[in-house]
């Protein structure tokens, strides 16, 4: 059999669902750091209802990873459902245009996550099934390196466009679309759908738990209670106006976040293939509780660059690698079904978790949010701890 040509080391399937996400989180992160700004100084929506937008559009929408996964494994079908995700987040953009209420914003965010909901878990099993067992965590990250360059490539396009349309929005929201349709073409072009012939007395995958053991359920009441402190990112961008940084410099303080995100989530992927995924996960965790601290305390600018670029880190050593991690204790006939579970039940989180953050703010302080997102993280740390024990004791009994 021919071997598979290599895309600067990764299978080509790995590298162009790497060069997909690039090109889609081009057109989500043009949009992305304007939406805060556009429904707080454009509609005049006050913080709890921002939350309440977030919320709904992230748990709403992420209901589908579950349903979409399972799907993907029942049908062993993986290119077709993302092909329809990423079409759809697409679609999302003339609505987010041509909004005049903070209804059609929600309309638009929700359609965008619906997108997001159907392509990620049959995307994250491609890239399980098709890197090596050793390499899982630099795929991983590599895909997550490629998503985040897009998210670096995005924010700076939007900076150039305001500076052009003098801070049109609606302008930057219409020609996001390009990159997406980009994207959709890239898939039909050069993802190739791996062939599955399951055997006729095979069980079919079914919307259960009951395939998983202890670890992948205890890990992922980790990740789901992480996620309850980690509303959504619009709030970090709202604390860094608030701090003073100027509404046109918005897009580039998300632009460092997104670099460092960018070109830390490779090194990371290969430092957890090497010395161990579980203990960069939590290293991550423990990241996270100190720069979320760091947000509720901040009082200069500086702060908030530093902040956003020690955010960056935290993403780049986390992301991919909880996947990869979820990777290699997952079933293997159940990939798609373990990795919607996952995304579904931290997807879920965010609507408490951007409702709570906004709250809050709203009745207490900004830093409230803060600091009870560092107070999550830090329970989410120990546990994780309780974990790497437990599953070194099993296997030092196997």
């Amino acid at each position: 059999m021919e071997k598979e040509r290599a895309y600067f080391g990764f299978s080509k399937n790995v590298f162009f669902t790497g060069l997909v996400s690039f090109f889609m989180d081009v057109s989500s992160e043009m949009i992305y750091p304007l939406v805060p700004l556009f429904l707080a100084n454009v509609l005049g929506v006050n913080k709890s209802l921002i939350g309440l937008i977030e919320g709904i559009a992230e748990s709403t929408a992420s209901l589908l990873k579950v349903f979409s996964g399972w799907f993907s494994d029942r049908i062993g079908r993986r290119k077709n459902l993302m092909a329809i995700g990423y079409g759809i987040s697409t679609l999302s953009r003339p609505i987010m245009a041509t909004a005049g209420v903070w209804q059609q914003v929600l309309a638009s965010r929700f359609v965008d996550r619906l997108g997001k909901g159907i392509r990620t878990a049959p995307r994250d099993a491609i890239i399980a099934e098709s890197a090596e067992t050793t390499h899982l965590a630099r795929a991983f990250s590599f895909h997550r390196s490629m998503d985040t360059m897009g998210a670096v490539v995005g924010p700076a396009i939007t900076l150039f466009l305001l500076g052009l349309f003098s801070n049109d929005y609606r302008k930057v929201f219409w020609l996001s679309m390009i990159p997406g349709v980009v994207a959709v073409i890239l898939i039909i072009l050069f993802i190739q759908e791996k062939k599955h012939h399951p055997a006729a007395d095979k069980e079919k995958p079914r919307l259960t738990l009951r395939h998983f053991d202890w670890k992948v359920k205890f890990f992922i009441v980790i990740a789901t209670l992480f996620a309850l402190g980690n509303s959504s990112d619009a709030f970090l961008i709202l604390r860094a106006e608030q701090i003073g940084i100027p509404t046109v410099m918005i897009p580039a303080v998300y632009l460092v976040f997104n670099l460092v995100y960018s070109l830390s989530a490779i090194p990371a992927g290969m430092a957890a293939d090497r010395f161990g995924k579980k203990r960069i996960i939590l290293l991550g965790f423990v990241l996270f509780a100190g720069l979320y601290y760091g947000f509720a305390v901040a009082g200069s600018t500086a702060a908030i660059w530093l902040l956003f670029a020690l955010y960056g880190l935290f993403m780049g050593l986390t992301e991919g690698i909880q996947k990869a991690f979820l990777a290699t204790i997952i079933p293997p006939d159940f990939k798609a079904t373990a990795f919607g579970v996952y995304a579904t039940a931290v997807g879920l989180a965010m609507f408490p978790a951007s409702l709570i953050g906004g709250w809050l703010w709203d009745h207490f302080s900004p830093a409230a949010t803060f600091y009870f997102g560092a107070a999550t993280a830090t329970l989410s740390a120990l546990l994780f701890i309780v974990l790497m024990l437990a599953m070194g004791r099993t296997a030092q009994s196997a």
